[in-house]
């Protein structure tokens, strides 16, 4: 059960997917200590290495930013395998694309210099994306409450962050915050560059997270930090355009890393029942195992289709917001169910860390929250969805 890819793009692909399963799966314990780890980050960087001699580095980025420079639909055929396993987008640097996109397209020639360039080169190890916090709903980022005000030449910021992913190893943050107190709610915020050793950016601990205790999710005061109004990123006012142009390819490089996860833990599954012997057979011959495999084979090939679609409306220019929110939706659980059924099938190896079906297991339950939760894609496609219907009807909804 493999995803059809075109013949453009395959050779790349296979490649990948064999650099994937021989370089990084045997290293994904000592990957799992994180960036500020020594030992971690020295993997990284060996594995990154390796990356760029075999031709694996960027492959999203443009080329004028020293990418490989593919057209979107490839890159989405390539994501499905670096999504098997989690690191793999580190050691490719494809972590990076959305950041640096963003800042191709709104930073200035200093940040251009200072930030992109090194970031998409790997020097700079990973950005920091400053827009949750701990105090209002995330759902609903038009209340954030991280301000921004002039004084002179100069943004003043107070707020605090949290999930503000590798504050602990970047050089910088974009952080989202309030700075038109008086505008509409998606024209009051305004997006900041702020350098990571400013005085008044105060990293207060590493979240602990699902277990873990030593992850990459930091909380972060920002204390009377003052940076200059040239650091402004893009036109004052304009962080949900900004943010919406980071997220939406975004969504769809998740669903692919999502599908990369799902058949992963497929193929784990399958070859534990073809092997594995109880009460005399196998549990490839028990008619539960069977359904488990049927149901699994079903969702990820749902679940490829809809990406795709997706994808495919998006490179066309148009919005896909139906699309993307099936498609987000339905594959976080396609992800959460394969691994789910195969750590079933491997009973308690399933649950150790001899495996890592645990670790994606922890994973898979991260992917129905960020970058916006169910709830959320579910009612706001549920509304374009019945919109025709209810301008047909004269009806209009209750806010």
């Amino acid at each position: 059960m493999d995803l059809p890819v075109p013949d453009s793009v395959r050779p790349l692909r296979d490649r990948l997917l064999q650099f994937v399963e021989e370089r990084v799966y045997p290293q994904e314990q000592v990957l799992e200590r994180g960036m500020a780890d020594p030992e971690g980050r020295a993997a990284l960087r060996a594995l990154q290495a390796e990356a760029k001699s075999e031709g694996l580095w960027a492959p999203g980025h443009p080329e004028h930013l020293g990418g490989l420079g593919l057209p979107f639909m490839d890159y989405v055929y390539l994501n499905e395998v670096l999504g098997r396993s989690e690191y793999a987008m580190f050691v490719c640097n494809t972590h990076t694309l959305q950041d640096s996109i963003m800042l191709d397209l709104h930073a200035g020639q200093e940040w251009r210099q200072k930030y992109l360039q090194p970031l998409v080169d790997g020097e700079i190890l990973s950005p920091a994306f400053g827009m949750t916090e701990p105090d209002v709903a995330s759902s609903d980022p038009t209340q954030l409450q991280t301000t921004a005000v002039v004084e002179g030449d100069e943004w003043v910021i107070n707020g605090r962050k949290w999930f503000t992913t590798h504050a602990h190893s970047a050089r910088f943050t974009v952080v989202m915050a309030r700075t038109e107190p008086n505008a509409p709610p998606h024209s009051a915020f305004t997006m900041i560059i702020v350098p990571n050793d400013a005085p008044g950016y105060r990293i207060d601990r590493v979240v602990p997270v699902m277990g873990e205790t030593s992850g990459d999710h930091c909380e972060v005061t920002y204390d009377n930090l003052r940076v200059p109004l040239a650091n402004t990123l893009g036109e004052r006012g304009h962080a949900f355009t900004i943010a919406q142009q980071r997220l939406g390819p975004g969504r769809i490089f998740h669903c692919m890393r999502f599908l990369g996860q799902a058949q992963r833990a497929y193929d784990l599954m399958c070859r534990r029942a073809a092997e594995r012997t109880a009460f005399g057979e196998l549990l490839a011959d028990k008619q539960l195992v069977q359904k488990m495999v049927f149901d699994t084979a079903t969702e990820i090939s749902a679940a490829r289709q809809m990406t795709l679609q997706a994808a495919t409306l998006l490179d066309a220019g148009e919005r896909a917001r139906v699309e993307i929110g099936i498609a987000k939706v339905y594959g976080a659980h396609a992800m959460h169910n394969a691994i789910d059924r195969a750590i079933q099938v491997y009973g308690g190896a399933g649950l150790t860390a001899d495996l890592p079906l645990e670790r994606m297991y922890r994973q898979a339950r991260f992917a129905r929250i960020y970058d916006g939760p169910d709830e959320v894609h579910i009612q706001t496609t549920a509304r374009l969805l019945l919109k025709p219907y209810r301008e047909a009807a004269g009806t209009t909804p209750a806010r």
